[in-house]
């Protein structure tokens, strides 16, 4: 073999195998290729893959309320799957389901995906809260899909902090405090300051409807008196006529 050959036999040799590490590490960096998993709780059945499964609490171990799940659901396969059912293994606890929008099912499209957790999206709420989860625990859940049926995982639980915050479960509601000294009746009642028929008995009538009002004509000893003043008052003036006209 000639130099030139041999020189260019070296060159080709050496472009190979300076495009093998590039090509390995673009497989290698591929999460299928090289199985990277998540961060949190993963598990794959079937078409099924669930992904990133928390479980978030009210911030404060005192806090009352529910607990929220959250995950990321792929479905692989050519038909849609419904999402039947949650459960907190070994806990009697109900796992409330809805959708993003609206009521009804929740559905992972065929070659989507659907997400749990977070404003707009839908949601899994776990009633117990605190009771059915406790904070540090991994705690064992499982989906139940209308086909692949049960995918069981342990999910971390942790409390709704930092950057779990807006992924959190929405607070308890709080009972509004009632005014003081409000009275229940409605304006108008008897509080509504008019007198009743009882009060106002003697302040309807007129005055002097129950005395009895003097007549012109006196009656009894007061028509006698003055008989007797009339008499006296003839007789004077018969004693100072002249007599004998």
């Amino acid at each position: 073999m000639s130099s030139s050959l041999r020189r260019g036999a070296l060159a080709a040799t050496a472009l190979v195998l300076s495009i093998a590490p590039l090509s390995a590490c673009a497989a290698g960096n591929d999460s299928q290729t090289m199985e990277v998993n998540p961060d949190h709780a993963h598990k794959t059945v079937g078409d099924i893959a669930v992904q990133n499964a928390t479980v978030i609490t009210q911030p404060e171990l005192d806090d009352e309320g529910p607990a929220a799940l959250t995950a990321k659901i792929f479905n692989n396969g050519s038909s849609d799957q419904v999402l039947r059912a949650v459960t907190v293994d070994g806990k009697n606890t109900e796992v409330k389901l809805k959708p993003a929008k609206g009521s009804g099912p929740l559905v992972v499209p065929k070659g989507g995906s659907l997400t749990l957790g977070g404003k707009g999206n839908a949601s899994a709420e776990i009633v117990g809260g605190h009771e059915a989860a406790k904070v540090g625990d991994a705690q064992k859940i499982v989906f139940d899909f209308s086909k692949t049926g049960d995918v069981a995982l342990r999910a971390l639980v942790v409390p709704a902090k930092g950057d779990y915050a807006k992924w959190g479960p929405s607070p308890a509601p709080t009972a509004k405090p009632t005014e003081a000294g409000k009275p229940s009746g409605k304006p108008g009642d008897k509080e509504s300051g008019k007198p009743s028929d009882d009060e106002s008995g003697d302040a309807t009538d007129k005055p002097g409807q129950d005395e009895q009002t003097p007549t012109g004509t006196p009656t009894g000893d007061a028509q006698d008196e003055q008989q007797g003043q009339q008499g006296a008052q003839d007789g004077a003036q018969g004693e100072e006529a002249p007599a004998g006209h």
